[in-house]
């Protein structure tokens, strides 16, 4: 598979590379660790232009490729993984649907902002007692003449109280399970949608990650997103391509714990020489870094595949897999390689080892990923 980089490429490459040495690495940490979602960090990232990678020109976009895109989101979290999901869920899970599934008014009034990076986006779809069971939404939305009217909570929402548009999932007709569910785009400040509590997380911490409260929201009926009863659907298709955001997320992790490992390996000395001299060290990053150049493998032929059309479900489930489960191994073994330092939040493998767990729960937890994939190869 040939990864020479478009000029688009290297152009969004450059630009994520840039802005993440100069305004997430010098404070990240300190973020980190205090929970600190950064208004004025995000902002500036939406008015570089990245959310707007993939999507027509016509629609506020650069017109590039979905490959662009996935290697920014890759780029992002070598320096800051909390900025590269929000930049992810805003893209993949927001602004992805209403371009595929949206009308040309919704388009227009939401995708628009979303590419020229003036409103942030998010996903609600995963409740107290519906997360891998997405057939156990309790929240409902009933037709009321020319609105519908919402009631319920969601949790765990990536820009949840940072975003100004939702896509939110709702049962409109409980008793067809899940061909019963909708989906609706919600803006932030419609009368009864409030947010309740604010997520106190291991890791990807300069993310904001909040519940969603539906108290009798009066939805125009115009912001039905596809078609009633086919929210399911929607919900799977997006989570499709978010898996592949999530993908590279967990790469650009797995590449900044190596980077961090390979350099202190070489600084580190004992017994007289450094560390990176001994072979169960210099073994460990041999291993280290091929699985990372399998993982990239999987995860842009996952992208490449989306760009073609093509059918990448299974492709994505086996990219998000891999790349997050790379990511768990490759940041404990750099705490491995720091020892006693990497343990101590003073160094950042800590912070990736962190980061890197929630790669492998959010947007379908590698178990139904390993589902995906076994249906596919016992088809």
């Amino acid at each position: 598979m040939d990864f020479n980089m478009t000029e688009d490429q290297q152009m969004f490459v450059k630009l994520a590379k840039d802005f993440g040495e100069k305004r997430l690495l010098p404070t990240v940490s300190e973020r980190d660790h205090k929970h600190e979602y950064d208004e004025a960090i995000v902002k500036e990232m939406l008015e570089m232009g990245l959310a707007g990678t993939y999507f027509p020109e016509a629609y506020g976009g650069a017109g590039a490729d979905i490959l662009s895109y996935i290697m920014t989101v890759e780029e992002l979290a070598k320096y800051d993984a909390g900025v590269s999901i929000t930049l992810s869920a805003d893209v993949s899970l927001c602004a992805n649907p209403i371009y595929e599934f949206g009308t040309d008014a919704q388009k227009e009034k939401y995708l628009k902002p979303l590419c020229e990076g003036t409103m942030l986006g998010a996903f609600a779809l995963t409740e107290p007692n519906a997360g891998t069971d997405a057939a156990g939404q309790q929240t409902v939305a009933a037709k009321e003449g020319d609105h519908y009217v919402l009631n319920g909570s969601k949790i765990f929402i990536t820009n949840g109280g940072a975003a100004d548009v939702y896509i939110v999932f709702a049962m409109t007709d409980k008793s067809q399970g899940t061909k019963g569910i909708s989906a609706f785009i919600l803006e932030k400040g419609m009368e009864g949608f409030t947010f309740g509590k604010k997520e106190d997380k291991m890791g990807i911490n300069t993310s904001q990650t909040m519940e969603l409260v539906f108290q009798n929201v009066k939805v125009p009926a115009e912001n039905l997103l596809g078609q009633e009863g086919k929210g399911f659907k929607i919900a799977m298709m997006t989570l499709d391509g978010g898996r592949i955001g999530v993908a590279a997320q967990a790469l650009g992790i797995a590449e900044a714990a190596l980077a961090d490992a390979v350099e202190y390996s070489k600084q580190r000395a004992q017994f007289g020489r450094p560390i990176c001299k001994f072979q169960t060290i210099s073994f460990k990053l041999a291993d280290m870094a091929t699985k990372i150049e399998a993982a990239r493998h999987l995860v842009y032929k996952a992208a490449m595949k989306k760009q073609e059309g093509k059918p990448y479900s299974v492709d994505a489930a086996m990219a998000k897999m891999f790349a997050s489960d790379i990511a768990m191994e490759v940041t404990t073994e750099a705490v491995q390689i720091f020892g006693g330092y990497g343990y101590s939040e003073e160094y950042p493998v800590a912070r990736h080892m962190r980061d890197a767990k929630i790669t492998q729960i959010y947007e379908g937890t590698n178990e139904v990923q390993r589902m995906v994939v076994s249906g596919a190869v016992l088809r």
